[in-house]
């Protein structure tokens, strides 16, 4: 396990200052309602806009869990450069600010910073999601499997233009077969 790091400093500062665009946009909506014991679990990244704190890490995928303090754990493991390489996980910490949806939360791997996550569209089966910062300028692709059929995947970004966010900068990660 990974603790205090330049890379989780970054993540934590990014997103102190991801709201502080000078210009107001419109924000996309939340979906209606996460059923958070169907959402916890294991969710594989299958794709991301990328960003300095992700670059070059593959195989990754976050694990959500309630802790006894009514907090989430929020752990993102990955392995650098290779699907071959020894796993590594930044231990962090989510608690639901939208207690209506749940479907807004704030993650937090270095204290006291925090960034906020919005759930921006969810399968009905809970088979894949869309999470994102809250303007959506960073999005993640996330999915119970390592992969996606393509037609699903082509389905997803359909979801996302109709909700009004651009799935254009979106990668694919590298998982293993």
């Amino acid at each position: 396990m990974q603790r205090l790091t330049p890379a989780l400093i970054g993540f934590s500062l990014l997103g102190l200052f991801a709201g502080c665009a000078s210009t107001p946009k419109t924000l996309p909506a939340t979906v209606a309602h996460v059923d958070l014991d169907r959402y916890l679990g294991r969710w594989y990244v299958i794709s991301h806009v990328p960003y300095f704190l992700e670059k070059g890490k593959v195989a990754s995928y976050d694990t959500y869990a309630r802790r006894p303090d009514g907090k989430l754990v929020n752990n993102f493991t990955f392995r650098p450069g290779s699907v071959t390489a020894p796993e590594k996980t930044w231990e962090g910490v989510a608690w639901v600010t939208d207690t209506t949806t749940n479907a807004t939360w704030k993650v937090q791997f270095i204290w006291p910073f925090s960034v906020t996550y919005k759930i921006f569209a969810l399968d009905p089966a809970y088979n894949w999601a869309v999470v994102g910062t809250g303007d959506a300028g960073l999005l993640w692709v996330l999915a119970r499997d390592r992969s996606l059929p393509a037609d699903t995947y082509a389905a997803i970004q359909a979801e996302l233009r109709t909700r009004g966010i651009d799935p254009a900068p979106l990668v694919l990660v590298p998982q293993p077969e």
